[in-house]
């Protein structure tokens, strides 16, 4: 049941919670998002993804990151999860910008490093490739910071084919994080997921269940719920079993801002979908 991330020789269980409603606008509380965080591993999750953007703006860099440092020093298994974070984006004044500059790339790994209280991170990640910049020249400063100890693994995100081969070619890439959902189907049209499972590369879907914008659309999508309601499950759970069959490098990492909706999202792993349930999800969502 536990999934490789590509050639790490990281295991981890086959769905990882994603960090970022904790920390961006409309995040809930601290003592709740602590609270999501443990229910989260207690429900067996080992692995979360977070970047050092998911805040407010750029005066609130690495937000996420310290809540999720915090809440593993208060677990005695906290050693034992896996965490991957991002670099490659700015939030000036709340804005979503690139900045895939080999010398923000060091300093925003530095930063990660202070904020999640580690001396090396297991997955970096370049979280997109920045149009101003040789895609080249970012990878290159994440294998310069795997050579220097201060990154175990390279991941990217938001990529292509052709960027990820590319950046095979200067350094050892274990994971692609795109966007991929019922409703986002492109990472099958492009080719990413193909090409991640036949090259054994751990593909994370983020808002695997829509995201804060499409998650009505899985509540509410007529397939999903009566698959659903076959299993005595929600929509959510049926979309990250239907995730999860589709390819065995898929590692969805479903955001959670509330206890409810990381312990619904880890039950999903229980989840085992028929040939006539795939078949259906299939039908509705063709890839």
């Amino acid at each position: 049941m536990r999934r490789t991330i590509g050639s790490s020789g990281l295991s981890v269980a086959p769905i990882g919670l994603g960090g970022m409603p904790m920390s961006i606008q409309g995040r809930p509380p601290e003592a709740e998002a602590l609270r999501t965080i443990h229910a989260a591993l207690d429900a067996g999750m080992d692995f979360i993804d977070t970047a050092d953007v998911y805040c407010k703006d750029d005066t609130d860099i690495g937000h996420n990151e310290r809540l999720i440092a915090k809440a593993l020093r208060d677990r005695a298994d906290g050693r034992s999860v896996v965490v991957a974070t991002k670099g490659g984006l700015e939030r000036p004044k709340g804005d979503w910008t690139t900045n895939g500059r080999p010398e923000h790339l060091r300093s925003a790994c530095d930063r990660s490093l202070a904020a999640l209280g580690v001396d090396q991170i297991q997955l970096y990640q370049l979280h997109a490739p920045d149009d101003d910049v040789p895609f080249a020249d970012s990878v290159g400063a994440l294998a310069e910071l795997r050579a220097a100890g201060k990154i175990a693994h390279v991941g990217l995100s938001n990529v292509s084919v052709a960027e990820i081969e590319a950046a095979r070619a200067i350094v050892p890439i274990v994971s692609v994080q795109n966007r991929c959902n019922p409703f986002d189907r492109s990472a099958w049209t492009d080719g990413v997921v193909q090409y991640c499972t036949a090259n054994g590369l751990a593909f994370l879907p983020y808002s695997p269940v829509g995201g804060g914008r499409g998650k009505a659309k899985v509540a509410t999508d007529k397939t999903l719920v009566a698959v659903g309601q076959r299993h005595g499950v929600s929509p959510f759970q049926v979309t990250l079993a239907w995730l999860l069959a589709k390819s065995p490098v898929m590692l969805p990492i479903p955001g959670a801002s509330k206890v409810a909706s990381a312990v619904d999202s880890a039950a999903a792993m229980k989840l085992v979908l028929t040939a006539e349930d795939l078949a259906e999800l299939d039908r509705a969502f063709p890839t």
